[in-house]
């Protein structure tokens, strides 16, 4: 036989075209004096960049929500125990799921364990007459101003993933947070408190941890902002005794000098710059953040509205008054958690677990949503109500259900949002989302669209790839924005 011939692959392609030639030559830096000559003629302008990673930034299209607050029941709510309604499966209950449900995935699975029914006493409310469940009296109340969507669907089983997905629009860690991506998108608004701020009703984290509002691959300046748990949001905050603003103020500046001499060598470390900007914020928020987040100034009516001081509801509370007072001064994201570390997780005793979330969350909920309506705040002001999954309509454990991420119930209010509507549908056993399915990735283009932001072209280049928040797959949901 002959020798075969080599195949030789080229570790260089030949350059095509003069611009080709330009970009390579010099390891690029051609380009740069083709790009500087395009920017004379204005051929590659645009928007000029802020001087500061947090400067406000032009919106794409005018914005129905200047600010999001996002109401997470982290461990799973129930759809179908609160919002979804089911009687074929009370008529089923005891019985093995039918076969024409097909094979279905559960985490513990327990997918042959027998359909458990709803104790629940279900009415409808509201002039469209909205369900809920008698676990809700004060979300009851407000249905008018809310958007019910019984068609979420998600990709993960366990809690680890899927919350990292209401989070990031992945299971996978590592991309960043929707919070992180608004103040990406748009800069802050308010330069004495922090744009994205986070706050747990207990001592635990959510499972994930930290990376749940974390930046990801983008610069770390965009991560959200942990407010501790209790009366004491911001530890720290107050200087010694002693201690003037103008002293203060010449150890800040000795500081950052320090840190801009470190980080000039280290441009790749976008933490560096982060804490760089949290130490001026820090100093700024000395002045205004206590006012923010000091409670005793809001009357006892309010108070009152919100269940301020019964215990079952305190915490709950004072996160959502906490939260409507940061909108009020600019802040553009608020996460607050209901029930951290996975507080909604009913694999037993969904009776007593749902029964003591519901009665914690339910009353603060609706009342920050008439709050805001009473102040003006509802219309610009974006609220999102749910959880990671739903849970399965098959029993666990005789008393529990699985999780359900396959259909399953949030709502969403204000920030361009028609209430008194109730959007999708679950099969007649709350099993998979059929009619209308929103994904995760759905739901948040359509909350950075209704902030202003295209989810498509809201960009950062990492790794040589150009990422988006929705991964090139949310689609905004028509049916949800108004008008």
């Amino acid at each position: 036989m002959g020798k075969k011939p080599s195949r030789k692959l080229s570790h260089i392609e030949p350059a095509l075209t003069r611009r080709d030639f330009l970009l390579r030559a010099g390891g690029g830096f051609g380009a740069l004096a083709l790009t500087h000559l395009f920017g004379m003629d204005n051929v590659l302008a645009g928007p000029p960049a802020p001087t500061h990673p947090l400067a406000p930034r032009p919106t794409f299209h005018p914005p129905k929500a200047r600010s999001v607050i996002f109401l997470f029941m982290e461990g799973g709510p129930s759809h179908i125990d609160l919002f979804d309604p089911k009687p074929k499966l009370n008529e089923l209950a005891g019985q093995k799921l039918p076969d024409s449900f097909g094979e279905v995935i559960t985490a513990m699975g327990e997918h042959d364990s027998p359909l458990l029914g709803s104790k629940r006493t279900w009415k409808q409310h509201g002039q469209n007459g909205t369900w809920v469940s008698d676990w809700l009296p004060y979300t009851s109340r407000i249905v008018d101003d809310i958007c019910v969507v019984r068609s979420c669907w998600a990709d993960g089983l366990n809690h680890v993933g899927s919350v990292c997905q209401m989070n990031t629009g992945s299971i996978q860690a590592g991309r960043p947070s929707l919070g992180a991506w608004a103040t990406y998108g748009l800069g802050t608004a308010t330069q004495d408190l922090p744009s994205y701020v986070v706050l747990l009703d207990n001592s635990k984290l959510p499972v994930g941890g930290v990376r749940n509002w974390g930046a990801g691959f983008l610069p770390s300046t965009y991560q959200g902002v942990r407010f501790e748990f209790g009366e004491n949001p911001i530890p720290n905050l107050k200087p010694p005794k002693g201690l003037s603003d103008k002293r203060q103020r010449s150890k800040l500046k000795l500081l950052e000098a320090m840190n801009r001499r470190h980080a000039e060598e280290r441009s790749f470390n976008s933490d560096l710059e982060a804490r760089i900007h949290s130490y001026e914020l820090a100093f700024r928020m000395q002045a205004t953040a206590p006012e923010a987040v000091d409670l005793d100034s809001e009357p006892e009516s309010i108070k009152q509205m919100y269940g301020y001081s019964q215990k079952e509801t305190h915490a709950m509370a004072r996160n959502c008054i906490l939260a409507r007072r940061l909108v009020e001064r600019g802040v553009r994201f608020v996460q607050i958690y209901s029930g951290s570390g996975s507080g909604w997780d009913a694999h037993s005793n969904i009776e007593g677990n749902h029964s003591k979330m519901c009665r914690s969350s339910d009353q603060p909920c609706a009342a920050l949503i008439m709050d805001l309506k009473q102040r003006g705040l509802l219309d610009e002001t974006l609220v999102i109500w749910g959880g990671e999954f739903g849970r399965t309509p098959m029993s666990e454990k005789g008393n529990g259900r699985d999780h359900n991420p396959y259909g399953f119930t949030m709502w969403l209010a204000g920030g361009g949002i028609q209430g008194g509507r109730t959007i999708g549908a679950t099969d007649e056993l709350g099993l998979r989302a059929i009619e209308d399915p929103i994904h995760v990735r759905d739901l948040h283009a359509t909350i950075l669209h209704l902030m202003g932001l295209h989810p498509q072209e809201l960009t950062f280049l990492h790794n040589g790839r150009i990422e988006n928040p929705v991964i090139n797959e949310g689609n905004v949901v028509s049916k949800l924005v108004e008008g």
